[in-house]
């Protein structure tokens, strides 16, 4: 008989085994598990980070394609506007050789002033050159074989012609053509007036853009008529493409959009942002190569793949070091976020310095630019005054030659930090238009606002008592020329404004500057201005 426990093991046995199996396959399962589900982790991101990376550089492209089409519509407005004054006044005015003279001259200055004008020509009804814009007129040239001059030949339309790009006759360039027709007062064709943008122009800009070795940009007619692409080849100038798929299938459907095909022309697969000007017969595409977009991601992936498979096989031999890898790939994500973080403050900080003078501070020139045209449309839409301030430091050539280049700059400082003080709201801007000429932009204000801004600064600075024995006064003293008008559309530009500032600023020179000149307006802005000057 025994007695006791019945699970007491019996005498003359060996004692039974610890149930291990079980164990050892849950720790094999889990560690299976922890692998299989870091590897589908690693998977996930990497797909998911593909698809961010593809979703971005689509949204770069659509950015890019904007920018592009923004920069025609607006370089091709300009040459056109020019054409549309140009069209009236030769209709209106008749031919006469003073008038052809006085267009010539305007010609001239419109060339100089817009860059991407390469020349304006106006041709008579057989094609011969009436007058442009060359300094010397060159006899004995007909255009009539041109194609745009065929065109307007040919059609009564009365509207714009965008041609597709041909070598200039008069310099060997290539150019896009912008052109109108003139008429008869009976309606029937009298010539051409033309445009010529130089193909350099959209090439420069176009290199502006980081699109990578593969990359493309195109500007086209809505034809399939390339006019320029970058890269740039002699070989597409013209080509028509109007049976690849970007015309052919996606621009039937949609003006605007994203697609991602393979290039007949190259064979590289690209994602394509196109848009459709909707007030002139152009498509502009940006596009980005998908390898290129996809490199720095597959380097990722390569690098963070192999490393998810060193720490599998790290885990399934050292289990304990799970946590520990776990911990560095956090701090690496983090330090990343962090690299993100500031890349986008500095791009921030690059953007506001692009747009602000490293010496003084001021809005540079650019950005006085941006704002006198933005100002300008605003004060046209709503009929309200806009008033330009011009200040230039009296004798400052003979103050850096004094004291130096050095204290110059110290100088320049001091007078732009009262210029900013004394502007007169904040929506006013001033700006370093160049060397020691300041300008302040004062949108809503007359010319009485203006000339009490003006003298509040004029006053400030010469209550400085800047040391200066170049200038007669003994001290630095700035003159500035004031001008306030509402702009009326298609009589006034912005170029007026300045015009008329700037003789305000030279009578105050003349008539021994520390004071203020503003230029009156005489309601038609075609006589010499009259000029009225205050003094403390």
């Amino acid at each position: 008989m025994m007695s006791g426990d019945i699970s007491e093991p019996i005498a003359g046995l060996p004692a039974p085994v610890p149930p291990r199996l079980p164990l050892m396959l849950l720790a094999i399962v889990f560690v299976v598990l922890v692998c299989v589900s870091l590897i589908g982790m690693q998977a996930w991101l990497t797909v998911h980070a593909r698809t961010v990376q593809i979703a971005e550089s689509e949204a770069a492209s659509a950015n890019l394609a904007e920018a592009v089409a923004q920069h025609a519509y607006d370089t091709i407005k300009e040459a056109d506007t020019v054409l549309v004054g140009l069209v009236e006044r030769l209709e209106h005015d008749g031919r006469s050789e003073p008038e052809l003279g006085r267009i010539h001259e305007l010609l001239v200055h419109r060339v100089a002033e817009l860059p991407q004008l390469h020349g304006i020509f106006v041709y008579d009804a057989d094609g011969s050159w009436l007058v442009n814009a060359q300094p010397v007129l060159l006899r004995n040239q007909n255009n009539s074989d041109r194609a745009y001059f065929i065109y307007h030949r040919e059609h009564a339309y009365r509207g714009m012609h965008i041609g597709p790009p041909v070598r200039s006759k008069s310099t060997g360039d290539w150019i896009v053509t912008v052109s109108r027709r003139i008429d008869r007062p009976d309606g029937s064709f009298a010539g051409v007036v033309l445009a010529t943008i130089d193909m350099d122009y959209f090439q420069r800009y176009f290199q502006r853009f980081n699109i990578g070795e593969e990359g493309a940009i195109f500007l086209a007619l809505d034809s399939g008529i390339v006019l320029v692409r970058r890269p740039f080849s002699e070989k597409s100038l013209g080509r028509d493409i109007s049976r690849l798929p970007l015309f052919r299938d996606y621009l039937p459907k949609a003006p605007v959009g994203t697609v991602t095909f393979t290039s007949a022309q190259d064979g590289v697969t690209r994602i394509n942002s196109y848009r459709r000007l909707e007030q002139y017969p152009l498509v502009v595409s940006a596009a980005l190569s998908k390898a290129e977009v996809l490199a720095p991601w597959r380097a990722d992936a390569y690098l963070f793949g192999g490393g998810a498979v060193v720490l599998v096989v790290a885990i399934a031999l050292l289990g304990l070091r799970l946590v520990r890898q776990i911990q560095l790939r956090t701090l690496a994500e983090a330090e990343l976020v962090r690299a993100r973080n500031s890349l986008e403050t500095l791009n921030q900080t690059l953007e506001r310095l692009a747009m602000q003078d490293g010496l003084t501070g001021l809005a540079n020139r650019r950005q006085f630019d941006t704002s006198l045209k933005n100002e300008f449309s605003r004060a046209m839409r709503s009929a309200s005054s806009l008033a330009l301030i011009m200040i230039d430091v009296d004798c400052f050539k003979q103050y850096n030659d004094l004291y130096g280049h050095a204290a110059g700059d110290e100088c320049l400082k001091a007078i732009s930090k009262v210029v900013a003080d004394k502007k007169h709201r904040p929506g006013d801007v001033a700006a370093r238009y160049g060397g020691e000429e300041l300008v302040v932009l004062l949108p809503g204000t007359d010319v009485a606002g203006a000339i009490a801004v003006a003298e509040n600064i004029r006053a400030a600075i010469e209550a400085l008592e800047l040391q200066h024995n170049g200038n007669v006064s003994g001290h630095v003293t700035v003159s500035a020329g004031v001008e306030a008008f509402a702009p009326v559309r298609f009589e006034t530009e912005p170029v007026d404004l300045v015009k008329a500032a700037d003789q305000a600023l030279y009578r105050a020179k003349s008539q021994g500057r520390n004071r203020v000149c503003s230029g009156g307006d005489d309601g038609g802005r075609q006589a010499a201005p009259v000029f009225a000057c205050s003094r403390s």
